[in-house]
């Protein structure tokens, strides 16, 4: 049996881990056994530049935590050594970097996400990956009102020059004669 203080860490760690799980937009779950020391440093890194929080978490503390979450449904996933990939702001970001881990590296593999609450599969992770990050929605949906603007105002000045052309040429002509 374990001592009063590995237990009450072991607690500490589960309602910490729980905690980020509710309010997680984005999380996946992915194997990282066969990686090397270099791979798992870029790895890191490059989460750890992208905001994404990236832990090796046993098995058990992850189990207890998801029981807390209400993710109860992440219990299959849980064999073998499992890595988490926590992002609090952006759901995509996680499964899109760790997608790219997974084509890279044939040793790293993914288990299981979830996306705002809901627990999806290896090809949700996948396929949620495809979708544009949040801001590239965000420019794709400014450049879509900006565009009709834009042409107003091209509209708008071309009757303006227009008009310009035609007081010139008359002007032109009032001259000569």
């Amino acid at each position: 049996m374990p001592s009063k203080n590995v237990l009450l860490a072991k607690q500490e760690q589960v309602r910490e881990l729980a905690e980020k799980l509710k309010s997680a937009k984005g999380v996946v779950l992915a194997d990282y056994r066969g990686l090397t020391v270099e791979q798992d440093t870029k790895l890191r890194k490059t989460l750890r530049e992208a905001g994404i929080d990236y832990q090796v978490i046993k098995n058990s503390v992850i189990h207890f935590a998801a029981q807390e979450a209400d993710l109860a449904a992440l219990e299959p996933y849980l064999s073998g050594p499992t890595a988490l990939a926590i992002s609090l702001t952006d759901p995509v970001a996680p499964s899109k970097l760790l997608t790219k881990f997974d084509k890279d590296f044939e040793k790293f593999g993914l288990k299981a996400g979830v996306v705002e609450g809901k627990v999806i599969d290896v090809d949700g992770v996948r396929a949620l990956s495809l979708l544009p990050s949040k801001q590239q929605l965000i420019a794709q949906v400014l450049g879509s009102l900006k565009s009709p603007l834009t042409g107003f105002v091209n509209v708008l000045n071309g009757n303006i020059r227009g008009l310009v052309v035609a007081l010139n040429a008359i002007a032109e002509k009032k001259g000569e004669a």
